[in-house]
This record gives structure tokens, C-alpha cells and sequence, in this order.
């Protein structure tokens, strides 16, 4: 499915057949956590917990977009979507379309970029099918995604928050919540 920056593989979190599915497809080493995309504050809070107060600040003044925020994981979410980390990468995509999929459903989605591991993004569904055509039972085709980089990660299990990777948010606008 599209997002802001780049198509995701979309899977039910909890559904333990689809997340070994996600690993299969691309060729992604288990141990790895996945991100999940929510389409609201109280999603994330229903899949974490212990969440610290700098979480809304954030989360009010750059969702949705392509910011994701490491948060710990409640104890209800698969260790396979964490990989054992006890954490769990949430963002609120900014594609209207993503949202009201994930709203329809109700419930949060895997969404790691619709790639082979170590390969590029993919920014179209001919991408997508190019690297994972016959792995993958359906794409939801929107065109080109706008996205040049992949979601910014920001760490907030730790004081000060610590920045995973850099991408579509640069660094200088996250720096009042890294010291």
C-alpha cells in the first residue's frame, strides 16, 4: 500500500502467519522489529505503554508524517513485531488513503517499506511488483508516492531521545527534543 514516502508490505500485526509472511517476502532477517502504522493517538495507545509526556508533544506537532517514534510495546503486541526489543516503531502516515484503510479495519498494520531487504524503496506499484511480484497477493495502486526519503526515526525510550535515522524530517527540527 502507498504512504507519504514509500509503499509498505501491509499485514496484520497479530496475525503470527502474516508477520513470518512480511520476513519471507523480503528476505528480512527475523530478529529485525517492524513498524507499525496507526491512524491515531489512541491506536498507539493501545499497542504501547509507559509512554513518556515529550510523546504527545511530538506526535501533535508532526503527525501525521513521516516521523516514527520508538516507544516501549505493550505486552499484548507479538515478539516478532518487536523483535524482542520490547519496543515498537509507530507512525501516522500522512495519505489520507493509508489512514482511512487502517481505520476501516481498525486495528494497526505492519508498514516496512514493500522492498526486498538491502534493496532501494519503492516509490510506485511497478516497483513493487518489479522486486516482489509473486510474493505478494495484492497491491493497492495510488501512482507515485511524494517521498525522496524514507520516515525519520526518533528514539523516545530513552533521556535524551535519540535519533535512529534521519529521513524525510530533518535532524535541526527534531533537535529541541535530542538534548
Amino acid at each position: 500500500m502507498p504512504t507519504e514516502t514509500f509503499y509498505a508490505l501491509a499485514a496484520d500485526p497479530f496475525n503470527l502467519q502474516a508477520v513470518d509472511q512480511i520476513f519471507v517476502i523480503k528476505g528480512r532477517q527475523d530478529w529485525k522489529p517492524l513498524l507499525l502504522l496507526v491512524d491515531s493517538v489512541d491506536q498507539v495507545e493501545q499497542i504501547t505503554e509507559d509512554i513518556s509526556h515529550r510523546f504527545y508533544e511530538i506526535a501533535e506537532r508532526f503527525w501525521p508524517g513521516p516521523l516514527t517514534l520508538i516507544l516501549p510495546a505493550a505486552k499484548t503486541l507479538p515478539r516478532k513485531v518487536t523483535g524482542g526489543t520490547g519496543t515498537v516503531g509507530v507512525r501516522i502516515p500522512d495519505l489520507p488513503l493509508t489512514r482511512l484503510l487502517i481505520q476501516a479495519i481498525d486495528l494497526p498494520l505492519i508498514g516496512t517499506s514493500a522492498n526486498l531487504s538491502g534493496h532501494p524503496p519503492c516509490s510506485t506499484a511497478d516497483q513493487v511488483l518489479h522486486q516482489l511480484g509473486g510474493k505478494i497477493e495484492l497491491v493497492l495502486d495510488q501512482g507515485s508516492t511524494n517521498g525522496t526519503a524514507p520516515s525519520t526515526i526518533l528514539d523516545l525510550t530513552c533521556e535524551p531521545a535519540r535519533l535512529v535515522r534521519e529521513g524525510a524530517i530533518p535532524a535541526e527540527q527534531l533537535s529541541l527534543y535530542l538534548s
